[in-house]
């Protein structure tokens, strides 16, 4: 009986161009007719709207990844929110007046930016109906998206698979079977104070890192028995001349925004590779009594720091978005990753792509044993 191998695609913003280099590393590794290798694939946010690109492609492993490195390399910051001078000056101004009104009055969600631009795109690119067909085909099993309820403070995975996979529910988050749309993809990204909140089946929801207690939970529920994941956490070096001052907003942003998309995501891999230490220890038929077993994983993170990459980059933002982000304190000297999350441009995702691509190629002799490929 063959693996089940899953792939999770956590989110970042502009930082998940980096998950297209790795992808574009292992497609090498694989003949141009052949299908995705992952029978699962998890998203949450930015990684989302990969994982969802991927499994409409389910059946053709090569032209997936060949469409999302177009999309990538010609991405411009305009195609996920508004940034000309006055429409984020419109958009500032709505949100200002919206907060002058009443709860009953007030019914739109607010936001720092205006992401309709990002709906627009998703439509043009995005054909949900092929995902449905690519599961009947048996290209794939199963695909999910996390997504973060404002009304009950659970994190939903909104999954779209085969048969075998039935609804769970744990402690302060469940899998909930649907039919995926762009308004998942919107509310899964829904960055908190930054997009707006997107409104599902009666209950408000925003970025799936939120609430995210367990990334690793909707694959393993889903059936995964392998696990690669594509982590955007990069190593940050404190700037020494800021160890005696105290931190600034910029900054405190930046840690914020780290701890949502990837502190959870690194707990959870720690939680994992205890378990399989401890089932090691024990024999086979109690590891089956107490409901556990074996999940391998491939972890594959950025070797150089994303924010450093960002900086180099900065002046690339339309000029309306680096003056918004001047008065909160941001520019190119910041020591923030906050420019990192939001620089949605080709030079910058480019570079992005390119050093997913090399560190996947330093590892690849890892990655060929992890999906079995002939040296």
């Amino acid at each position: 009986m063959s693996e089940s191998i899953a792939l999770v695609l956590g989110g970042g913003g502009a930082r998940a161009a980096y998950q297209i280099g790795v992808l574009k590393a292992l497609v090498q590794l694989y003949p141009r007719n052949h299908h995705i290798p992952f029978e699962i694939i998890s998203g949450t946010s930015a990684g989302a709207i990969n994982a969802t690109s991927l499994a409409t492609h389910a059946s053709c492993f090569h032209l997936g990844v060949k469409k999302l490195d177009w999309v990538w390399r010609h991405f411009e910051t305009k195609k996920v929110y508004h940034s000309s001078f006055s429409k984020v000056f419109k958009h500032l101004c709505k949100m200002a007046l919206k907060g002058l009104q009443s709860d009953k009055m007030n019914t739109d969600a607010g936001s720092l930016l205006d992401n309709s631009p990002l709906r627009s795109l998703l439509n043009q690119l995005i054909d949900f109906q092929r995902i449905e067909r690519n599961i009947g085909s048996g290209a794939l099993k199963a695909i999910s998206l996390d997504a973060s309820s404002y009304n009950d403070s659970h994190s939903y995975s909104f999954f779209q698979a085969n048969s075998s996979v039935s609804d769970w529910k744990r402690a302060r988050r469940q899998g909930n079977r649907c039919t995926l749309t762009t308004d998942h993809l919107m509310a899964t990204s829904a960055i908190p104070l930054v997009f707006p909140s997107i409104k599902l089946n009666q209950a408000y929801f925003g970025d799936g890192s939120v609430h995210q207690l367990s990334p690793l939970s909707s694959p393993i529920h889903l059936g995964a028995d392998k696990i690669m994941v594509i982590n955007l956490d990069s190593p940050h070096q404190q700037h020494h001349n800021e160890v005696d001052a105290h931190p600034k907003t910029a900054t405190i942003a930046g840690h914020l925004l780290d701890t949502i998309f990837s502190d959870t995501l690194n707990s959870d891999l720690e939680r994992l590779e205890r378990i399989n230490t401890t089932l090691a220890l024990i024999p086979a038929a109690d590891a089956k009594l107490i409901n556990l077993r074996k999940i391998d994983t491939l972890v594959i993170k950025p070797s150089e720091d994303l924010s450093e990459i960002a900086a180099r980059y900065f002046k690339e933002l339309p000029l309306a978005i680096r003056v918004l982000l001047k008065l909160f304190g941001v520019d190119c000297e910041t020591d923030s990753s906050v420019v990192s999350y939001l620089l949605f441009e080709k030079a910058y995702t480019s570079a992005l792509i390119d050093l997913g691509y090399q560190d996947a190629m330093t590892q690849i002799d890892t990655i060929k044993q992890f999906f079995n490929i002939d040296q």
